[in-house]
C-alpha cells in the first residue's frame, strides 16, 4: 500500500520515519531497488560524514536525470538522525546548490532524497529544521490485517504483535525479545540518551502495566525508584523513538469535569506482551483486552497514514470515572470506539457510550466485542471486533480514501 507515496512524491523529497522493524528498508529496497543507499548505520560511512558532512555530495553516484531536470531516482539515506547535520547539506542538493558539476549532472541540477529515521522529533531537538517544509513526512507503522489480508491471525497479532519479522520468523517471541534488547543496545544506551540503563530498563518494565490505561507519573515514579521528572524524560525518550504514544483525554466542547491523565500506548501489541511481565496473580483477560485496544490504536493510525487524513485520536474520561476507549475527531466527523474483549455485551457496558453520546449527540459510537451477532442498541452500533477492524475504513467513512493495493 505504501507505494502509493512514491506516486503521490515521485520527484519530492520526503523523510520516512518509524520505529526500527516496521519494514522501512526492505520497503525501499523493493520500490527503489537501483537507487543508491548510503546506511549511517554503518560505522564508516557514519564516520566520514560525521567529521565533514560536505563529504555527501562527493559519495552520491551521478545518476541519468530525467526530463524535469531531477535525477530518475532519488538517493536514500538510512538513519539520518545518527548524523542531523548532514540535513544542511542535503538541503543545499535538493535545491541544486552544487559546488562543482561532475559527468553526467546538468548545471544546477536538483537531487532527490528518502531520508529514513526512527525519530522526527530526535531531530528537531537536536536543532535541525527538517528541511523547512523542502521535504514531505511520512511514516511507518506496524502491518496491518488489510496488508496481511488472508495471512492475518487475530489471536497471532494480539501475541506477538504486527513488526513484519513476526510474520515470517519460527519462534517470534525470541525475536521481539531481541527486538527489545537492541533499541536498549543501540538506541538508548550507545546514543546515550540515558545513563542509568538499569533504571529504564525497569520502567521500560512498569511502564508495560500502563498499557491502554491513564498514566499517573508519582506512582509510575515510585514503582521505578526514581522521581517523577525523570520518567517524564524516560517517556519522552520512548516517544522520540516512535515506540510510544500518549492520547490525551478530549475535552472539547466538554459538558462534565473530565479526568487530566493522558492515556499510555507502546506501538505494538507484540512489543507490550514482550515487556508485560507475566506471573500467577496477572489475568490473561486483563493483558488480552491491553492487546486488544493496541490493535485498533495501531490501525487506526495506520489508517491515518495511509488515507492522510486529519483525525487525531483521544479518549474521553470524566472525573467520575465515566471512560470511553477511543474518540476520533477531525474533519471525517466524531467517532467513539468502545473495546470489549468478552463475546457478550452487558447493558452497563454502553453507559459510558451513552454519556458520551448524551453530551456530543452528533458523534457515531461503536462498542466492539468478541461476540459474532451485530445489532444497533440505543444509538449504538455494536459490532464483531475483527470484522470492525476489517472494515474501519467503511465505519468512518474514508473508503474513498483509501489506497488500491500494491
Amino acid at each position: 500500500m505504501f507505494t502509493r507515496y512514491y506516486k503521490a512524491l515521485k520527484n519530492q523529497s520526503f523523510f520516512l520515519f518509524g520505529p526500527r522493524g516496521t519494514g522501512k528498508t526492505t520497503w525501499l529496497q523493493t520500490a527503489f531497488p537501483d537507487s543508491q543507499r548510503l546506511d549511517l548505520l554503518n560505522s564508516d560511512t557514519a564516520r566520514l560524514l560525521l567529521a565533514a558532512p560536505s563529504r555527501l555530495e562527493g559519495m552520491i553516484e551521478s545518476k541519468p536525470s530525467g526530463d524535469d531536470g531531477s535525477c530518475s531516482l532519488p538517493v536514500i539515506i538510512d538513519e539520518i538522525q545518527k548524523v542531523p547535520a548532514l540535513l544542511d547539506e542535503v538541503h543545499r542538493l535538493i535545491e541544486g546548490q552544487r559546488e562543482g558539476q561532475r559527468e553526467g549532472q546538468k548545471a544546477g541540477q536538483k537531487i532527490n532524497f528518502i531520508l529514513t529515521g526512527s525519530s522526527a522529533r530526535k531531530l528537531r531537538r537536536g536543532g535541525a529544521n527538517l528541511l523547512a517544509g523542502r521535504a514531505y513526512q511520512r511514516y511507518f507503522h506496524p502491518l496491518t490485517c488489510w496488508e496481511l489480508g488472508s495471512a492475518f491471525d487475530l489471536r497471532k497479532a494480539l501475541n506477538f504483535g504486527l513488526l513484519p519479522t513476526v510474520w515470517n520468523v519460527s519462534e517470534p517471541k525470541e525475536y521481539l525479545s531481541s527486538y527489545i534488547y537492541t533499541y536498549l543496545k543501540e538506541e538508548v544506551f550507545a546514543e546515550g540518551l540515558t545513563r542509568n540503563l538499569e533504571a529504564f530498563t525497569r520502567f521500560l518494565e512498569y511502564s508495560s502495566f500502563s498499557q491502554a490505561q491513564p498514566l499517573t507519573m508519582t506512582t509510575l515514579a515510585s514503582d521505578v525508584g526514581v522521581n517523577a521528572k525523570m520518567v517524564g524524560f524516560y517517556l519522552e525518550i520512548l516517544e522520540d523513538l516512535l515506540l510510544a504514544q500518549q492520547l490525551p483525554v478530549f475535552t472539547k466542547r466538554a459538558k462534565r469535569r473530565m479526568a487530566s491523565h493522558p492515556k499510555f500506548f507502546l506501538f505494538d501489541a507484540g512489543v507490550y506482551r514482550a515487556l508485560r511481565p507475566k506471573g500467577p496473580l496477572d489475568s490473561p483477560s486483563e493483558i488480552d483486552g491491553s492487546a486488544l485496544e493496541t490493535l485498533f490504536f495501531q490501525h487506526h493510525r495506520a489508517l491515518g497514514e495511509f488515507t492522510q487524513w486529519d483525525q487525531e485520536l483521544f479518549y474521553w474520561r470524566t472525573a467520575q470515572k465515566a471512560e470511553v476507549d477511543f474518540i476520533s475527531y477531525g474533519d471525517l466527523g466524531l467517532f467513539a470506539f468502545e473495546i470489549k474483549r468478552s463475546s457478550s455485551v452487558r447493558h452497563e457496558e454502553l453507559n459510558a457510550l451513552k454519556l458520551f453520546k448524551e453530551d456530543y449527540p452528533i458523534a457515531q459510537c461503536f462498542l466492539l466485542y468478541g461476540g459474532e451477532q451485530e445489532y444497533r442498541l440505543d444509538g449504538i452500533q455494536i459490532c464483531n471486533f475483527e470484522k470492525a477492524l476489517w472494515k474501519l475504513p467503511q465505519l468512518m467513512g474514508c473508503s474513498e480514501l483509501w489506497p488500491s493495493r500494491g
